[in-house]
């Protein structure tokens, strides 16, 4: 997947790249968890124990990142540096890496001003060219220097370029060490002269010491010619350490340079393997693809040979098969007509048809039918036309009896769906009118301080307990209770005229004045005429314009 990628000025940014994603370019891309575990054994079986693997749905298109989100600064950053013609290399160094957020620059100073004094929004880290990575977490700055182990060649523009560039460096080396090598000789030539002269110098000396007869000043003259060849002999020997100093220093640069070239020779002699390898699968690919093109023109000429065949042998028998066809289908067709008139079609298929018996089969069945007929015949006088018309004239009265029943089948189920609904409406009804019925009952009771549904519950009791039967209560009660129904249930009719008679015989005096009071108001509300006849006092009735007492003389005695 990261072969489709490429870098811009890999020459320039080769190193800072490196620095940012250099991990990310060691991983694998896949699709799903099982393509990662396939790889995971496919590197146990190459005892490659650490395998960096990113899952990544390739379905997900480039993603596309506003401005507002990047940062805001004219210096590159790592995902505008490379081209990639795969989305998903793009969407991963941007969701796992935040390439869009690591900005580029060329040297330390700008990275410094970028990272720490400009606080650029939407920047994550600031990579120098160098490999100088800075970044800043609230107040705390840190800059952290370039990784050694940091494999930059591979993100150059050119793998021949580098070896190129490396090779003009060695030369340019190998150039200065023959030059320091040429003054070393001169140097060293220039030595063993001062030593010469010294030795020569030494001899003049001891000769001169043996000839103490020389004069001070030719002798001053000679010590001050020895003083001056020590100080250049000094001077020749440190410009010596000197340059064995740069010498040893361009050795190791030269040293360096040729492991640079070996590298370099070895990541070729990698690539050209690869593209060795490449080649050999594009080889294998062309002779696959020229057996596909043989095996190509081989189907054709066998296509050809078919269709030939086709035409010359089966075409023509199916043209002679459709021709026959057609001459059984117009015998067919006259020996039809000949056949409706002995006997129609319609009939043979009342009768059930022939279904796929053959003629000999439906010969031996017309015999048996025509012995069958005779037969028949001969048993009933009856001929078959009259038995036709008495079984038609028996189908009509068959099927307008069927037509009677339906539609007294419909009515009855007719009928019996509006029983249904008529007798829920009434279940209903009656269900609301005793729920009414024990409303104003219990209201009528509830004046005496009773209720009663289908238990009578006491409140004057202390005993608490409720009484079951209406044989329980006293003879008072009982017509209260009686006097309570009869209002709830003419609270519920209509009648121009209503009459209690000695409705208040067995009640005390207490419970006489709470039925009177029920009643008289009973009748105000109501407003139709009532007419009460009791044996007791009515002086304790309430008076009103609608009320009239008629009090009869006592019987003579």
């Amino acid at each position: 997947m990261w072969e489709t990628s490429a870098l811009t000025q890999g020459d320039k940014w080769a190193v800072a790249v490196e620095n940012a994603i250099g991990k990310l370019l060691n991983a694998f891309i896949v699709t799903d968890h099982k393509d990662s575990l396939v790889l995971r054994s496919c590197a146990r079986e190459a005892n490659y124990t650490y395998l960096q693997i990113i899952i990544y749905d390739f379905s997900i298109p480039r993603l596309q990142i506003p401005n507002h989100m990047l940062p805001q600064t004219n210096h590159p950053t790592t995902i505008s540096v490379i081209q990639s013609d795969s989305p998903t290399v793009v969407n991963v160094l941007v969701d796992m890496g935040s390439a869009e957020r690591q900005v580029l620059v060329t040297d330390y100073d700008m990275g410094t001003k970028v990272a720490f004094d400009q606080r650029i929004s939407n920047l994550k880290e600031v990579y120098t060219s160098e490999g100088h990575r800075m970044f800043s977490r609230g107040s705390a700055q840190t800059i952290l220097p370039p990784n050694k182990n940091a494999r930059t060649g591979r993100l150059c523009s050119s793998y021949d370029d580098q070896i190129k560039k490396y090779e003009r460096e060695a030369l340019h080396m190998q150039e200065q060490a023959q030059q320091v090598r040429g003054k070393k000789r001169s140097f060293e030539e220039r030595v063993h002269n001062l030593h010469a002269e010294l030795d020569n110098a030494k001899r003049q000396r001891i000769g001169a010491e043996k000839r103490r007869s020389y004069a001070a000043e030719a002798m001053n003259s000679s010590v001050s010619n020895v003083d001056e060849l020590h100080h250049e002999i000094s001077k020749l020997q440190s410009d010596k350490t000197e340059s064995e100093v740069l010498l040893d220093k361009i050795q190791e640069r030269l040293n360096e340079a040729d492991a640079k070239v070996n590298e370099f020779k070895v990541l070729f002699a990698e690539l050209g393997e690869l593209a060795k390898a490449d080649i050999n699968a594009l080889d294998k690919a062309t002779r696959e693809l020229t057996e596909i093109e043989e095996d190509l023109s081989a189907a054709d000429a066998d296509k050809r040979h078919f269709e030939a065949l086709m035409q010359q042998k089966v075409h023509k028998g199916i043209e002679n098969s459709k021709q026959q066809l057609k001459e059984k289908q117009n015998e067919r067709k006259i020996s039809s007509e000949k056949a409706s008139i002995i006997c129609p079609e319609s009939e043979i298929e009342a009768l059930g048809g022939c279904g796929e018996t053959t003629s000999e089969q439906l010969r031996a069945n017309l015999q048996r039918l025509k012995h069958r007929l005779q037969q028949e015949s001969q048993r009933h006088s009856v001929s078959v036309d009259e038995l036709r018309m008495q079984y038609n004239k028996k189908e009509r009265k068959i099927k307008k009896q069927r037509e009677t029943y339906k539609a007294f089948r419909d009515k009855l189920s007719a009928i019996h769906t509006a029983l249904d609904k008529r007798w829920s409406k009434f279940q209903r009804n009656a269900t609301l009118l005793k729920r009414q019925l024990t409303w104003q009952f219990n209201g009528h009771l509830r004046k005496k301080g009773i209720s009663g549904h289908i238990k009578v519950k006491m409140p004057q009791d202390s005993s608490s307990s409720n009484v079951r039967d209406t044989r329980g209560l006293s003879g008072g009660e009982r017509s209260f209770s009686t006097l309570c129904f009869a209002l709830a249930l003419h609270e519920m009719t209509e009648a121009p005229f209503r009459a209690m008679d000695e409705f208040d015989v067995f009640m005390d005096a207490v419970s006489r004045k709470i039925s009177l009071d029920t009643v008289v108001d009973f009748a105000l509300t109501q407003g139709s005429q009532w007419i009460f006849i009791t044996p007791h006092d009515i002086s304790m009735v309430k008076h009103d314009e609608r009320i009239k007492k008629q009090q009869m003389a006592a019987p003579r005695s």
